[in-house]
């Protein structure tokens, strides 16, 4: 059975190279009805929750991906089964919010490089996976895919070989989250993806354009825009376009306090 997250802390701050401000706001007090998407065995929900945040649930399982912003901002939600983190910058990985939000049970999975920065009870359910790399978990496939830097100028925010975006299959539906990433090779590579949230603000990851021209590559049924503080979203539906039978789907990540 599940327990449902009821902590009412505030907000942490966040440190790091890549500091984005996450408002102090819950899940809860947003009001928001959760996407469905089918799967095979139940509907899956999407909760936006801010910026590269989102909360994922199927069947019993819930799954948090970067979580930050302490444990408000997950206020009325299952605390997660799961927790995917694609790497180390604080608008991705926050220490103190892993140690709110995670239950005994919980089990994580993050690149070595933020493994190896878990506290010891945490590391202790932790898995590392290297890019290409993958794990059973709960019922759920976890496939490590490589998030990167293509351009001159970028290549130290997010170096080859480091981060993590993940494909996570359940209920016979491929969910693509990029994490913090260019159109490299690896992403469209991807076959069969249902679901995609796919990261565009610069100069950190890629603009409208490249990522438009990344979704018409690989093809996901349905993409979310995530990660985009500053993108113009209307121009990356018309860029996708709806030739391809790709439903471009507009959420709010930044909600206000």
């Amino acid at each position: 059975m599940q327990t449902t997250f009821l902590l009412s802390l505030p907000a942490l701050s966040l440190m790091g190279a890549l500091l984005v401000p996450v408002a102090g706001v819950s899940a809860a007090d947003k009001g928001q009805t959760a996407d469905s998407i089918p799967t095979e065995d139940g509907a899956l929900k999407i909760y936006p929750i801010n910026h590269a945040t989102l909360v994922l649930q199927w069947k019993d399982r819930t799954v948090a991906v970067d979580p930050v912003g302490g444990a408000k901002v997950f206020q009325g939600l299952p605390r997660p089964d799961l927790i995917l983190v694609t790497h180390v910058h604080g608008d991705h990985f926050s220490k103190e919010t892993l140690a709110q939000l995670a239950g005994p049970g919980t089990k994580l999975v993050g690149p070595q490089t933020v493994v190896e920065q878990l506290p010891a009870d945490l590391r202790s359910r932790a898995t590392a996976l290297g890019n290409g790399q993958t794990q059973e978990l709960l019922g759920m496939r976890i496939e490590a895919v490589p998030a990167y830097n293509l351009t001159a100028g970028r290549l130290n925010f997010h170096p080859k070989g480091r981060d993590n975006g993940y494909v996570l299959t359940l209920g016979g539906k491929r969910i693509y989250i990029s994490g913090d990433t260019e159109a490299v090779p690896e992403m469209l590579a991807l076959k069969n993806i249902d679901v995609a949230f796919v990261c565009m603000n610069l100069p950190y990851t890629m603009d409208v354009e490249q990522a438009a021209r990344a979704v018409r590559a690989f093809k996901p049924r349905v993409v979310y825009p995530y990660h985009y503080r500053g993108a113009d979203l209307r121009k990356f539906k018309e860029l996708v376009g709806a030739d391809l039978g790709i439903e471009v789907r507009l959420r709010d990540w930044y909600p206000k306090p």
